[in-house]
């Protein structure tokens, strides 16, 4: 698995989330819960993860979508 997104904005998380599935890509989010090893702070940001088969799709749909976003490469 390869991250494609890391952010601590929860409105983009799930937008990005929404956009991959409609695209038929399973994703899953690491470091979800690690708010409350930092006292909810939102230090750590969340890993949008997706196999690395669909990281290709997944990045030219999410950089469309979000062409400032920070998706990785």
């Amino acid at each position: 698995m390869r991250a494609i997104l890391k952010t601590n904005d929860a409105v983009m998380l799930s937008y990005a989330q929404s956009l991959l599935a409609e695209a038929g890509i399973g994703v899953m989010v690491f470091d979800a819960n690690a708010s409350i090893m930092d006292g909810s702070l939102g230090v750590v940001p969340r890993r949008l993860m997706v196999l690395d088969e669909d990281f290709a799709q997944a990045q030219r749909i999410l950089r469309e979508a979000i062409p400032d976003g920070p998706i990785e490469s």
